[in-house]
């Protein structure tokens, strides 16, 4: 069955990292979407990726529109910079890193 919002981790990441390159006023409509179908690698299971993973579905699905928009951005931007580095690491990248210029 297609999914209209996505389906895989990687995938769904992407979707969501896409609203919050956005401005923070229209990052969150529409971002929520793309959680519920983003799906946890077996290999990532018990690791920081996982731990990051919940932590970036939480501030996507509990945000409520209109109250603290720029700051809850920040936040998940935040996230998904350290998400993106623990999966290189859980890759074998020992020395990635979201870099100085982004």
């Amino acid at each position: 069955m297609e999914n209209k919002f996505g389906h895989g981790f990687v995938t769904n990441l992407v979707l969501i990292a896409q609203h919050f390159a956005l401005p923070p006023q229209q990052a969150w409509f529409g971002a929520g979407d793309h959680v519920g179908e983003m799906v946890l690698p077996e290999k990532f299971k018990g690791t920081p990726v996982e731990e990051l993973t919940t932590m970036l579905k939480k501030k996507v699905i509990w945000h409520q529109p209109g109250s603290m928009d720029k700051e809850d951005a920040r936040d998940v931007i935040a996230v998904i910079n350290r998400l993106v580095v623990a999966i290189d690491h859980e890759l074998g990248i020992g020395d990635a890193e979201i870099g100085e210029f982004r």
